[in-house]
């Protein structure tokens, strides 16, 4: 047991991995007793197993799997993780559980499915199920249906998505197990429970006799439907009520849970769709037109056929059914009449909604042919016409239906009206409003007195209908003119209706007053969707503001209880009215009436007016009154003041009786004829408005109107529309029926009578207040002159508003004023728009000919265009057209997608003027032409979405938007994945959506598009998809969207959460309802009132508070179920409930807080504890690796780069999904919150939490500063501020913890910081200014100072001046060596703003520049670059009065330890100026002159050299005192060191010092070479050069090469770069410049000691900026340029020859491939690479032995890895292929096959084909030639295909020759030995040149020149056997000439030289330099010289610090101590650095 012993000290988790099962066993064991104790489901510890839960459940050993299924059950049962791993797991348990035999395993496996199940991953569990039926194993299939129907059985048909499930039930009822079709059966019959006949359908095609077995099973189930017994983690509510149902003994339900689940499914749902239109008959359409009708009915068999499929998939069937149409329409026969209805029925069934497109099209065809007698038609029709009802709405159908409604045809009247009998009863209060209800109403009045019986019974019935569905109170005012007998007929046929699914309907008040109290607690109770609940008894979310006026109706009615809005009175005969008349008024009244006197007649009046001024209303017979007053005489009554009282009487009448229309009537006529009289005319409108007021004014006004002009009289007519104008203002305009007089008016506009005329103008202003504009439509035919006056009184009237009704709101009923209001604001607001169905229309159907529409179809698009025009010109010439517009939607469709766009503008054209012409018609249209226009959306071309959207919006116009959200087909069309189409339509909507008060509930349908469009790759679609968000939440409620989230995708998941927290917080209030609604609203009731003005939201968030997804919201927390922001901190329990009310998310109204109370205040209670657990954990998670992730995803740009003006969405998305995996989940949702106050709360804790949790913190570092940029765009101080403290704090820490920023950190912070320097508070400006402080210590101030630069680019003067003064400090507190890129440019650019209009930012650059100046003295004005004079002087100025301040400061004041003070306070909290602007050079000069005092001998040195970490020692001062390093001054230091003579040294003569003070001194002025200062570099130069000079001397630079070399090229390259493009350098000096660098380098290179030491990056590097310089053309322009060229030249020469060989020929072969890879640099680079290349082919002979072959072989290795052979043949140029060859063939040559020995360096010789070329190489030349192994016999320089063919070679050139000689082609023969020698460059000339005159050798040398430099434009490296002036010494490098090299030489010349530098003891830094051939031979690091720059800049710091400690302390062992060596330097710094840090800690 040996090995047990091992495994048992593994962790946990280690041995759940374990090879040994024994060891897996005990792990799940140990993991099963964890999980069950870990209390926390967030803990951490979860995390560890997320990988293994699946190898729990998969483990090859069934014992230990066992025990692993029962971990994985605690584990998912208890971990908050656990969702993860839903998909591996379950697939895991389905194809390694279920085939396991033993039943536990299985049961287990069942379980796990379960849970997983509970906790919310429902969907996946069922793929995974359904995947596993797929399996070929019979077991593993059974379990899973048996799992699934297991499942269903539990958590009930709601939560297993029953679709999927039906869709494969028949394959498994094919399948050969018996098993599985036994374990199917079982599935099927718990299947119906729950859908019953749904189920059908889908399983028509089973084996018959399963079928047969299935129903005897399902006919033996309980009739009520099942239950869900076990409950999601989100459906607690639901739980706990179940268990008390239970516990009270189960059957207690209340009805309404029945509702909850039964038919929930429609079997449609669970159909698969059928895609018929390609199985059409090829023939179908020409067979549809034939002549027999054999053939015809053949075609509409075939589509009968396929029209029977249930449910038919989408598409373009306007042809099909154009056809069908045409057939039902036209065609003789009846029996294909019959076919083709029943084919549209099909397809009305097949495709349901999607059917609502063509419906209106059809419908009035079927209606006109209802004319048909027989029987199987009529059925037919009936069936079609039924089914095309459902897919649209009543509203879309009712113009067809009304138009036939008073057809000559009773059967046609007939159908017409039993069809609306039965679509009402489809229809319920909400969607038959009083609107529709009223012209259908007043149809069937006609009807019901037609003579037809069947037409009577008909409309008897349809009102009958219509009374259930709606209710009597609604239906009866329209009833009024009924007798009491139609009236009981119409409640008796009311009561025979039975509405579908037994519902009641809302008929009596009785029952829905006491129904409708319980919608307070029904939502909770129903959790199916709201449709589902009873029709009128919880209808809350039908229609705005439903739900309150049932109930309120009863009980806010009691002035009004036995009438409606107007009394209904039958007429009544004479004798009645005088009996009635009798009871009421005193006899000698009566008798008096009639007599003769007029006085008795008016003591009669008088008599009469005091009874009836004392009657009761009630008791007032006004019917008979009237009759009594009409009674002769009258109102022919001649005695005035008689007729005075008697119009007097009618008023009076009208006022204080019960007033009926019938009574009106009696009393009009002579109301009217007295209303022009002088003396009666006021009483007579006295009376007129009375009974305006007791019968509503459109009735009395119509009636007036039309009596008046039926008369002759122009003073009535005149005082009538006097009258009526009055009244309009009195009484509004509402109801008023223009139509109705419109026409009198004109009569009245054309009168001859003056005065008639002006009252027709005075009323047409009146009109014109409420009407506006359209009303002049009707009056455009007038004359001009009249039309001018008319204009003028309506100019007069503009800008008014209309008065406010005072009179009508009294009588009329108030809940019905409610009414007419919601009416109006469905149809679109009351008034205005009803002028459009005030105007005279014409139908152009007739004009829509089969012509004009085969035009418009035409392929010719010319035929087309003409067809289109057509039909502008018809509907242009219509002005106004009726909604009948013949096949015309079918054709405009189709030219919506012309293939040419001109085309489908000018169809857009069209329909923007269809939409003016037809106006509200528009609505049936809306399917059949509107969507299409919306496809077009989708058009790539800009001008053509343009117009699209133009039309759109000329049709929304016209129709409401509810036609257009309607029905699927809007989701339908976000469905196409066409970004033009969805950010146009998004775009439209979040217009739109924000001024509707209510949408359809089909709105929901478009929600998961808009979540796939806020992910869409288009960024334009996302930006619209967000930006519709809030108007989509603002109707759908954010739970019902946030419900909507769950089909998601995760990762999808949460980003649109996140999302729409968002959007909740910006969505919009929605509008109130009108205020004439809200006014007659508010009285009826308190719950009226709130319906009134925010209809929707109310009953959205009463009804969606069923507890669906944990709903119940804590006091208004949202109610989103995975801890959403709001439930994480929910008010404490203490807080009253009003003001969690109040803290909801805008646009959830009080009223839905209300709805609430009782909830919130228990729940908050509960929850608050468990959030404080919650938060108790840690707030960051350390992820390794997590933070490098991150940066390496930045860099590939698989994320977006952090860079923005302002953020938008998707950095903040991005962001928080990178948060989510290191940040605590509640810590996340708190920072992201919209609510500041929770930014404060959970910064405050990341306060606390700081110091804890730092290394966390640093994990996350980028993502907390990314965070916090976010809150810098942010307007709130609050949170800045304390996002401020916290950064201080961080910084802090940082420090402490002695982390670095790194540049992907720095770059998403800073310039965000940099920002808020420039804030206006004076606060945030001192803590960002002390944040900058701190963050100097955490990141090189040298990079932090680029960043600021760009900040003094701001248009924020604030910002420019505060970064200014921080880069004064910078520059103050680390030298000019922060001023990146280089100081003149940095300065330049602070320069220009002296300048600044700004004082502060002018003041801020001054002393920015004084700073400089105090650190570099008079060479400040060189880098600051021209100034203007101002400015100039200015600078001049303020740098004197620095100077003045300096004097009169305190000498010795020691102002370093305070400045490190300023520079880091002890307490990061303390915010504090960083520098204030006056006292600034002051300081500085004062820490200048302390310098100073304490140097005395040693002038002081520019700061740029001293070492960062002085100043970090200084920190600290009461820790530990350095004293002030030494500065020195150049000039003073260099002249004594030149000769090593002690009297040069001022501080000690011994000899063993001076070379470690000469070392840094060397160092020093080495540095100062790369100066950007030319003077300074030029000086160091000389200094160096005079060293170079002197043999003697030159020693000293041993060691110092590389160093040296990497100044000077840096110098080249700045000189390259910077020097020669600034204009304003004198070409002179850079000249002198470049004369002294090349100078220097020739002396160097003729030491050959010294030139050894270079190493191959720095002679790389070198080699590369001399080439680029001979390159430069801009060096040819100065003076001696060409001089210049030439001594560069010579220079590549010297340096070839001295370098170290192997060195040298490496670094060339590298620059060869940089050169080729880089196809930017020119092509001359590369030649010239290659020339140096074969110059040193050429001396290998020489060289050989001193050359590392090992080395350069591998070098040659990684060029042909880079270029294989096959590239180098595909580059331009030939000559790299043959270089490299020739290079090879040399090399074999001199070695022979001992070369193969030397690939020891190679790792892997396969990657390239240099080991197969060398073999070859070696092979042909040992055949070729016998392989002469003494090296030293063979001559250089024949490649061996020459040697092969010498004789061929010499018959070459001597013809060469021959030519040259001959006059005619000398210099055809000098260009062919020119290209001679390019091609073989190492060919021997020598032969031929021998024996020719010098004059002729010069001759051809010369000749050669010039054409080299004709061909490379101007000569640049002339090769050397054509320059013997430059007399170059060929010889090999070693003095011993034929004499190998051994590596003993070497090791004898180390020893010399460090006998040489033995006095400093610096062999250390020699090997350094230098390495020994044994390392040699190990692998060469190609370093850059970049790199080797670093460690020497490094060194030079040491060094020249050194040599500064040596001078102060004055203490010789001080100084030799400390050696210059770099390892003894790295040591000492190492032990600075600690003591550094233990002084900090």
């Amino acid at each position: 047991m040996g090995d047990d012993s091992e495994w048992m000290k593994l962790p946990i988790d280690q041995k759940c991995e374990h090879k040994v099962w024994k060891a897996r066993l005990n792990g799940y064991e140990e993991a099963l007793k964890l999980f069950q104790r870990i209390e926390d489901e967030k803990s951490p510890e979860w995390g560890k197993y997320l990988g293994l839960i699946k190898k729990f459940v998969t483990d090859s050993n069934a014992v230990a799997q066992l025990k692993g299924l029962e971990a994985a059950l605690a584990f998912i049962e208890n971990a908050h993780v656990a969702g993860k791993t839903t998909g591996e797991v379950v697939s895991g348990v389905v194809t390694k559980v279920f085939n396991q035999p033993k039943a536990r395993a299985k049961e287990l496996g069942a379980d796990i499915c379960f849970t997983y199940i509970e906790i919310e991953r429902a969907e996946v569990v069922q793929d995974e199920l359904l995947k596993g039926l797929d399996n070929k194993n019979p077991k593993i299939v059974v379990a899973c249906i048996e799992t699934l129907r297991k499942a269903l059985g539990e958590f009930g048909s709601k939560i297993v998505t029953l679709k999927p499930v039906v869709k494969i039930l028949p394959k498994q009822f094919e399948s050969r197990e018996k098993a599985v079709r036994d374990e199917a059966k079982l599935l099927a019959i718990e299947i119906y429970k729950w859908i019953r006949d749904a189920l059908r359908p889908p399983l028509q095609h089973i084996n018959s006799v399963q079928l047969k077995e299935l129903e005897e099973e399902w006919v033996k189930l309980p009739p009520s439907p099942p239950k869900q017994t076990r409950f999601l983690r989100s459906q607690q509510d639901l739980k706990a009520k179940f268990e008390q149902q239970q516990a009270q003994g189960g059957d207690q339900s209340d009805g309404d849970d029945e509702v909850e689940t039964a038919a929930v499914v429609d079997a449609y749902e669970l159909l698969e769709a059928v895609e018929i239109l390609s199985k059409l008959p090829k023939d179908f359409y020409d067979k549809i037109e034939a002549k027999k009708w054999q053939e015809r009915k053949e075609a509409l068999e075939a589509v009968e056929t396929l029209a029977k499929n249930p449910k038919l998939e989408n598409g373009d069937y306007g042809d099909l059914v154009r056809a069908l149409k045409k057939v039902v329409g036209k065609d003789a026969n009846v029996m294909l009449v019959t076919l083709a209805a029943k084919c549209l029925a099909g397809l009305a069934t097949g495709l349901r909604k999607k059917f609502g497109t063509y419906s209106t099209y059809v419908v009035s065809t079927i209606l006109e042919k209802f004319k048909e007698k027989k029987p199987q038609v009529v059925q037919a029709l009936q069936e079609a016409i039924d089914a095309i009802f459902l897919t649209t709405t009543l509203q879309n159908l009712s113009e067809d239906i009304l138009s036939v409604m008073d057809n000559k045809n009773p059967s046609i009247k007939q159908q017409a009206s039993l069809f609306l009998a039965r679509a009402f009863r489809h229809c319920t209060q909400a969607t038959l409003p009083k609107s529709m209800l009223k012209p259908f109403c007043a149809a069937f009045l006609k009807q019901v007195n037609d003579s037809a019986p069947e037409v009577r019974d008909a409309a008897f019935e349809a009102l009958g209908t219509a009374m259930k569905v709606v209710g009597e109170k609604a239906v009866n005012p329209f009833l009024s003119d009924l007798d009491k007998i139609k009236l009981d007929k119409i409640k008796e046929c009311a009561d025979k209706v039975e509405l579908p699914g037994g519902k009641k309907g809302g008929g009596g008040e009785k029952k829905t007053a006491a129904k409708a109290p319980p919608p307070a607690e029904a939502p909770p109770r129903s959790s199916g969707p709201p449709k589902k609940t009873p029709a009128a008894a919880a209808k809350p979310s039908a229609g705005p503001s439903k739900k309150g006026k049932p109930a309120a109706a009863p009980g806010a009615k009691p002035k009004k209880t036995s009438e409606t809005k107007e009394i209904i009175e039958t007429e009544l005969a004479v004798e009645t009215c005088e009996e009635r008349a009798a009871a009421v008024l005193p006899a000698s009244c009566l008798q008096q009436l009639d007599s003769a006197n007029w006085k008795e007649r008016l003591a009669c009046m008088e008599e009469f007016q005091r009874a009836v001024e004392t009657m009761d209303k009630a008791q007032m017979p006004c019917q008979a009154l009237v009759r009594m007053l009409a009674k002769k005489p009258g109102w022919k009554e001649t005695n005035f003041q008689v007729m005075q009282m008697k119009l007097h009487i009618v008023a009076l009448i009208a006022q204080r009786g019960q007033f009926s229309r019938t009574s009106a009537l009696v009393a009009l006529d002579g109301l009217v004829d007295k209303v022009g009289d002088v003396k009666c005319g006021g009483n007579a409108k006295e009376g007129l408005t009375a009974i305006g007021e007791a019968c509503s004014l459109p009735w009395t006004a119509e009636q007036v109107v039309s009596m008046v002009f039926a008369q002759k009289n122009p003073k009535n007519q005149a005082e009538t529309l006097n009258w009526l104008a009055n009244a309009m203002k009195e009484f509004g305009f509402t109801g008023i029926n223009v139509k109705g007089f419109i026409n009198n008016v004109k009569t009245a506009l054309g009168a001859t009578n003056p005065a008639v005329r002006t009252a027709a103008i005075t009323l047409l202003g009146v009109m014109y207040l409420y009407m506006g504009a359209p009303l002049r439509m009707f009056f455009e035919d007038e004359k001009p002159a009249l039309l001018a006056q008319i204009d003028a009184e309506f100019e007069k009237m503009q800008g008014q508003s209309p008065p406010a009704a005072i009179r009508g709101a009294k009588k009329a009923g108030l809940e019905d004023e409610g009414d007419e209001a919601e009416e109006q604001d469905e149809d679109g607001g009351g008034g205005p728009p009803d002028i459009m169905d005030l105007l005279p229309r014409t139908d152009i159907s007739d004009k829509i000919t089969s012509d004009l529409v085969s035009k418009i179809g035409d392929k010719n698009w010319k035929i087309r265009k003409e067809g289109l025009d057509e039909v502008a010109a018809i509907i242009s010439e219509a002005k106004f057209i009726t909604t009948n517009i013949g096949d015309l939607p079918l054709v405009l469709k189709g030219r919506l997608n012309d293939s040419n766009k001109i085309l489908v503008q000018q169809t857009l054209s069209i329909l923007q003027q269809l939409a003016t012409a037809m106006g509200p018609g528009l609505k049936q249209h809306v399917k059949s032409l509107g969507f299409p226009i919306i496809t077009v959306l989708g058009d790539s071309k800009s001008n053509v979405r343009a117009a699209a959207l133009a039309t759109l919006q000329a049709w929304v116009e016209q129709t409401s938007m509810k036609e257009w959200l309607e029905g699927e087909d809007l989701s339908d069309e976000l469905k196409r994945e066409n970004p033009f189409l969805r950010q146009e339509v998004l775009g439209w909507l979040a217009e739109k959506l924000p001024t509707l008060r209510t949408v359809p509930g089909d709105l929901m349908q478009c929600v998961p598009q808009l979540y796939g469009c806020l992910e869409d790759r288009n960024g334009d679609v996302r930006k619209k998809a967000q930006d519709a968000l809030p108007t989509f939440m603002m109707h759908l409620g954010f739970d019902k969207m946030t419900k909507a989230t769950g089909k998601l995708k995760p990762a999808s998941k949460d980003q649109v959460v996140a999302m729409l927290e968002k959007a909740r917080a910006v969505m919009p209030e929605k509008p109130a309802a009108p205020a004439k609604a809200a006014g007659g609203k508010a009285s009826a009731g308190p719950g009226k009132a709130a319906a009134g003005s925010r209809p929707q939201p109310v009953n959205e968030d009463v009804v969606d508070s069923k507890p669906e997804a944990k709903k119940i919201r804590g006091g208004g927390a949202a109610k989103k179920l995975p801890s959403p922001p709001e439930e994480t901190a929910p008010p404490p329990p203490s807080m009253d409930k009003d003001s969690n009310a109040s803290k909801k998310p805008p646009g959830k109204g009080k009223a839905a807080a209300g709805s609430q109370q009782a909830a919130a205040g228990k729940k908050p209670a509960a929850k608050a504890p468990k959030d404080e657990e919650d938060r108790s954990g840690p707030i960051f998670i350390l992820i390794p690796n997590a933070k490098e992730q991150r940066v390496k995803e930045e860099k590939q740009l698989k994320i977006l780069k952090w860079n923005f003006m302002t953020p938008r969405d998707e950095y903040v998305e991005q962001l928080k999904g990178q948060m989510s995996a290191c940040f605590a989940r509640w810590l996340l949702d708190e920072l992201f919150h919209f609510d500041f106050q929770r930014h404060v709360k959970a910064i405050g804790v990341m306060i606390e939490r700081l110091e804890c949790e730092s290394e966390a913190t640093i994990g996350c570092l980028d993502l907390i500063l990314k965070s916090f940029t976010l809150r810098f765009f942010d307007t709130n101080t609050t949170v800045l501020m304390k996002v401020l403290e916290y950064l201080k704090l961080l910084f802090a820490m940082l420090e402490r913890e002695n982390y670095h920023l790194n540049d992907y950190e720095a770059n998403s912070f800073v310039p965000y910081l940099i920002l808020k320097v420039g804030e206006s508070k004076d606060v945030v400006r001192k803590d960002v200014r002390a944040i900058l402080t701190l963050l100097c210590k955490v990141y090189p101030a040298s990079k932090l100072f680029p960043f600021l630069m760009d900040g003094t680019k701001s248009k924020n003067s604030k910002q420019r001046a505060e970064c200014l003064d921080e880069l004064g400090c910078l520059i103050e507190g680390y030298g000019m060596n922060v001023c990146q890129p280089t100081p003149a440019k940095s300065l330049k650019e602070i320069a220009v703003h002296i300048g600044d209009r700004d004082t502060s930012v002018r003041n801020a650059a001054l002393n920015t520049v004084v700073a400089v100046y105090n650190v570099c003295g008079e060479q400040v004005y060189k880098l600051i670059g021209n100034l203007s004079e101002k400015d100039m002087s200015m600078l001049e100025e303020r740098i004197k009065r620095s100077a003045k301040k300096t004097a009169a400061a305190p000498p010795a004041k020691q102002t370093t330890t305070e400045r490190s003070q300023r520079e880091h306070p002890t307490n990061p909290n303390a915010t504090f100026l960083r520098k204030p602007a006056q006292e600034d050079p002051n300081k500085l000069n004062q820490a200048r002159q302390n310098a100073q005092h304490s140097e005395s001998s040693h002038p002081s040195i520019p700061k740029e050299f001293q070492l960062d970490l002085d100043m970090i020692e200084m920190d600290q001062s009461r820790v530990c005192e350095l004293p002030d390093l030494v500065q020195h001054k150049l000039d003073e230091l260099l002249e004594p060191i030149m000769i090593p003579e002690p009297k040069m040294r001022s501080v000690s003569p011994h000899y063993d010092e001076l070379h470690n003070s000469t070392a840094s001194t060397i160092n020093f002025v080495i540095s100062q070479v790369a100066s950007g200062d030319i003077n300074t570099s030029i000086q160091a130069l000389a200094q160096i050069d005079e060293v170079l000079r002197q043999e003697d001397k030159a020693e000293v630079m041993s060691g110092h090469i590389d160093q040296f070399l990497i100044a000077t090229f840096m110098q080249l390259r700045l000189i390259y770069n910077t020097h020669m493009a600034d204009d304003r350098l004198d070409k002179k000096d850079i000249f002198k410049l470049y004369s002294c660098i090349i100078g220097n380098m020739l002396s160097l290179f003729s030491m050959e000691s010294l030139a050894r030491e270079a190493s191959m990056g720095v002679l790389k590097d070198l080699m590369h900026g001399l080439i680029t310089l001979m390159l430069d053309g801009r060096v040819e322009d100065i003076e001696d340029g060409q001089q210049l060229i030439r001594s560069v030249n010579l220079l590549v020469v010297r340096v070839l020859e001295k370098s170290d060989q192997t060195n040298i020929l490496s670094s060339l072969l590298v620059l060869l491939q940089d050169s080729l890879i880089t196809t930017a640099g020119s092509p001359m680079f590369s030649e010239l690479v290659m020339k140096c290349l074969w110059r040193m082919i050429r001396f290998l002979p020489e060289t050989i032995n001193s050359i590392n072959l090992d080395r350069i072989l591998l070098d040659v290795h990684n060029f042909m890895k880079v270029f294989p052979k096959e590239k180098l043949k595909q580059l331009k140029s030939d000559v790299p292929h043959r270089t490299l060859k020739t290079l090879l063939h040399t090399l074999c040559k001199l070695t022979g096959a001992k070369i193969l020995d030397h690939l020891s360096m190679i790792d892997n010789r396969n990657e390239s084909e240099l080991e197969a070329h060398l073999r070859r190489v070696v092979k042909h030349s040992g055949n070729m030639m016998g392989f002469k192994s003494d090296r030293g016999n063979e001559k250089s320089g024949l490649r061996t295909e020459d040697r092969m063919s010498k004789a061929k070679v010499s018959d070459i050139l001597s013809e060469i020759f021959k030519k040259i000689g001959s006059k005619e082609n000398t210099k055809e023969g000098l260009t062919e030995l020119y290209e001679y020698k390019q091609k073989y460059s190492d060919a021997d000339l020598e032969p031929f040149l021998r024996n020719t005159s010098q004059f002729f050798q010069s001759y051809v040398e010369r000749g050669l020149r010039m054409i080299e430099s004709e061909r490379e434009g101007k000569g640049r490296i002339q090769t050397s056997a054509v320059i013997p002036q430059h007399g170059v010494d060929s010889g090999p490098l070693s003095s011993n000439n034929g004499e190998e090299l051994k590596p003993a030489v070497y090791y004898e010349r180390l020893k010399i030289l460090r006998q040489r530098q033995g006095l400093e003891n610096n062999s250390r830094q020699q090997q350094q330099q230098r390495p020994p051939i044994s390392s040699l031979l190990s692998k060469p690091s190609v370093a850059s010289s970049t790199d080797m720059l670093h460690s020497k800049l490094s060194q030079l710091k040491e060094s020249r610090e050194m040599y500064q400690q040596e001078h102060n302390t004055h203490s010789p062992t001080h100084a030799h101590t400390r050696s210059a060596s770099p390892s003894a330097n790295l040591d000492d710094l190492k032990k600075r650095l600690e003591r550094i840090k233990s002084n900090r800690q």
